[in-house]
């Protein structure tokens, strides 16, 4: 191309002959492989009934997606069938694109826990096909990791450790630090009155603070069970032990309700599990309501949601924990995104599932070590599932 230059316009050379040449984009081929069919696999596990899609290409790529959502696994299934039906035939690359039209453009009727499932469900797969096709990790394509190390705490720590006495608290902290844990999470004890429960609650936290030492991290779950009074009662109660985080402590449909609790609270209030988009966690976010917050990757519409509500979130200094108590597949999906966000704090891990989740990857799912998951490296989400040895270790239930 000629350079528009002083010299040029000296020598008396036509303006059109020496001006650059504009840049015409030329349309790109159609895409080459096309989606086939979906297959779903179900599977149930203590409390969570698993619900699986692998989208298939005439290529011969499977990515791999999970949808589950326990007690409505069956109307996820539905909808991601509803999803099928408007996405055979067409070229799976391009996640962003695949979510706006799913999102905005099939219907007008959009959101609900059920829907965005499926949704999510539908977007981890593709980016796990995306990265295959390409030969990297999904990691890679959202930009590159900023860690590969992603610490994580034992949530649902209690679940089977037996019945609630101050000696078993003891005893599971300790076996648990010997694992090379550093954080764990669990559900409040119920009780017969407000005072009770915070006692009870008071004297869990203390057990475990002693047994563990200052460098270890405690995470309370109280799952929507208290009012905005009784909530700022059981902080104030457990501030001496220096608590991480207490999770959903009031009803999760008042961010207004979350913003007097954060200011009030001596703890850091985590919470988010329930909400759906980054509008939701806008208005939270607006009320400054909570120090932490835990977007759940199968919930929020997948991958390409889940970095755009942390994006978010980082402009209001607010750090990340998301919410994961799900299959290996959405175990993965969560640590290839939160790899890529600088305000990361820690992430759920159900640490009673590490064992059987190994198992039917063929050693593909992280496991722990000193308290941190390695990020995967293969292509695409980095892991495969015997969805046949799963399903017979773990028949589905419903």
């Amino acid at each position: 191309m000629k350079r528009f230059t002083r010299r040029a316009l000296l020598a008396g050379l036509p303006l059109a002959a020496i001006a650059p040449k504009p840049v015409v984009a030329r349309p790109q081929p159609p895409g080459q492989t096309k989606i086939t069919k979906f297959v779903l696999h179900k599977a149930s596990r203590r409390w969570r009934d698993f619900l699986f899609v692998e989208v298939h290409t005439d290529a011969g790529i499977v990515g791999l997606g999970e949808g589950t959502c326990s007690g409505r696994v069956d109307i996820v299934e539905e909808a991601i069938r509803w999803l099928e039906r408007n996405m055979k035939g067409l070229d799976p690359a391009g996640p962003e694109y695949h979510w706006h039209r799913n999102y905005w453009d099939l219907t007008r009727w959009r959101r609900g826990p059920m829907l965005m499932t499926a949704l999510s469900a539908v977007d981890i797969a593709l980016w796990d096909i995306e990265g295959k096709r390409l030969g990297v990790p999904v990691h890679r394509l959202l930009g590159g990791p900023v860690r590969k190390k992603l610490r994580v705490y034992h949530s649902h720590w209690n679940s089977e450790m037996g019945e609630r006495t101050p000696g078993n608290f003891v005893r599971h902290t300790t076996e648990t630090k010997a694992k090379g844990w550093t954080a764990v999470k669990w559900v409040v004890p119920r009780g017969a009155s407000e005072t009770e429960q915070i006692r009870n609650t008071v004297a869990e936290v203390q057990a475990v603070r002693d047994t563990a030492g200052p460098d270890f991290d405690i995470g309370l779950e109280l799952a929507e069970r208290f009012s905005l009074r009784s909530a700022i009662r059981l902080a104030k109660a457990i501030e001496p032990y220096d608590v991480l985080f207490i999770e959903e402590p009031i009803k999760r449909e008042a961010p207004w309700a979350f913003g007097e609790l954060a200011a009030k609270s001596p703890v850091p209030i985590a919470t988010g599990e329930g909400l759906l988009s980054r509008y939701q966690f806008k208005q939270l976010l607006d009320h400054r309501g909570a120090q932490i917050v835990q977007p759940d990757v199968v919930k929020v519409g997948g991958i390409t949601e889940i970095r755009k509500i942390a994006h978010l979130a980082e402009t209001y200094n607010i750090e990340v924990a998301p919410h994961q108590p799900y299959g290996p597949i959405a175990h993965v999906a969560s640590v290839h995104a939160m790899s890529t966000i600088r305000n990361f704090l820690i992430h759920e891990w159900e640490a009673d599932d590490e064992e059987l989740f190994r198992d039917v990857s063929a050693g593909t799912f992280p496991i722990q070590k000193d308290g941190v998951i390695t990020l995967p490296e293969a292509p695409g989400l980095g892991i495969e599932v015997d969805f046949a040895e799963l399903a017979r270790r773990q028949p589905y239930k419903g």
